[in-house]
């Protein structure tokens, strides 16, 4: 097959899997459909520094919170009460930002599948990094969402209870919290008390939201949105070049905050091109079927900054092996340590993108063997962004819990320090 150029270490090929959705009381059944690609379009392992023999699963302790702090959020009848439910079908965009529910179901028993990188242990003593399964995101969807509102007030007192939970414990106190993993990938979760918790391990979208001494890119974990659009399991064409009309296609909210403008400005840009399809629309069911139609029949998709750097839009585009031409002066990606973007993927900075002709002419001058090779390179890694239960190799959730893994000897090296130092930090006093 072809060779690849981002340095993955090769495995014997998985055989095309499929499972169909059943639910039981038993912890062990899968609650989520998903279909692999086939063997031929799986890429090999992603391999770590030297390339060396696979590290045994990063052992990780799991605090066991009351369910108003996780799942009750999702079973607020109490349906589901001693098992793991299903993530609702009708969660609409709350789903983009579903990491946290995803990290606590490949720790549940069942959730780890073949190659799991990360295996739950009991006893704190014995792990390597622990987990905080508060759903911070969805309590800011959920409680609130509209910043003004009564129930912002619990998403509050959620973060007030969790943080006394955190200070009472042994293993948080004797890292000062830094071993500690905390999903925070809505721009606005765990907005109040952000600040007690900035030594830690957040898991974000990307860095727009926060200040450098709360997040950063040394310390933190930067992951994928979940997406919404399905996955393009059957895209394999005669012509995969030919198959795809449309040169760019945009569909979404035109008007955005922030770094977001950029969209309205592109608006104005694109619109006399008769092969590029840029439109406003908000993400009802419909609409994101007609965003998936359109990705799929697109040799571009665009994706400008949303309110902050990054959004789903590119995930979705990823899966729908839809080439991304992303457009922010800012953002960070997902796995960048193993995973090349300018493989399968084109930037524009914000003024190459508003300059008049240019970043349509650059797609037109795009030959047909540069996009195809592209295109094959997208089949080959979109595995990276799936979300599912139980985990397989190498999916989104293993590749996270692997960003993990690579960010615990700094975390080890500042615990360590710590213990020892008389006068903390002396080099910055050092004239």
């Amino acid at each position: 097959g072809e060779r690849q150029s981002h340095r993955l270490r090769r495995r014997a090929p998985l055989p095309s899997l499929s499972f169909s959705v059943f639910f039981s009381s038993d912890l062990r059944s899968p609650f989520s459909s998903f279909s692999l690609p086939s063997s031929a379009s799986l890429r090999p392992r992603c391999s770590g520094i030297g390339g060396g023999a696979r590290p045994p699963p990063l052992r990780v302790f799991m605090y066991d919170l009351p369910r108003r702090f996780n799942l009750g959020m999702l079973d607020r009848g109490g349906h589901w009460e001693g098992r793991f439910p299903p993530w609702p079908k009708t969660s609409g965009l709350k789903k983009q930002h579903s990491v946290e529910y995803w990290m606590m179901a490949s720790l549940m028993p069942g959730g780890s599948g073949e190659g799991a990188e990360a295996v739950r242990v009991l006893d704190g003593d014995e792990a390597d990094a622990f987990f905080v399964p508060f759903f911070s995101s969805l309590s800011f969807n959920t409680h609130g969402h509209n910043m003004t509102d009564p129930d912002t007030e619990i998403d509050r007192q959620l973060q007030i209870d969790l943080l006394d939970i955190l200070k009472k414990s042994k293993y948080w106190e004797r890292s000062a919290g830094r071993d500690h993993v905390i999903p925070m990938h809505h721009p606005n979760a765990f907005r109040f008390l952000r600040d007690q918790v900035n030594a830690s391990i957040l898991v974000v979208a990307d860095f727009g939201r926060y200040p450098r001494n709360l997040a950063f890119l040394g310390k933190d974990v930067v992951a994928p949105y979940v997406h919404v659009v399905d996955s393009y399991l059957e895209d394999a064409p005669p012509d995969p070049f030919e198959s795809r009309p449309t040169l760019l296609f945009f569909r979404g909210r035109t008007v955005r905050k922030d770094e977001g403008i950029v969209r309205s400005k592109l608006a104005k840009i694109l619109k006399d091109y008769d092969d590029v399809l840029y439109e406003d629309s908000f993400a009802t069911g419909e609409g994101i079927k007609a965003s998936s139609q359109g990705m799929r029949s697109s040799k571009f998709c665009l994706h400008p900054a949303g309110d902050t750097p990054s959004s789903c839009r590119l995930f979705d585009a990823i899966v729908s092996h839809c080439v991304p031409v992303i457009v922010s002066d800012r953002i960070e990606l997902p796995f960048e340590d193993e995973i090349d973007y300018s493989e399968f993927s084109l930037f524009f900075s914000v003024e190459e993108a508003l300059r008049p002709g240019y970043m349509v002419g650059q797609l037109r001058q795009t030959q047909k063997e540069r996009w195809t090779l592209m295109w094959r390179r997208l089949k080959n890694i979109s595995h990276h962004y799936e979300f599912q239960h139980p985990t397989r190799e190498e999916d989104a959730v293993n590749m996270m819990w692997r960003q993990i893994r690579h960010k615990l000897p700094a975390v080890n090296l500042a615990v360590h320090r710590n213990r020892r130092l008389k006068i903390p930090d002396w080099w910055s006093q050092k004239r």
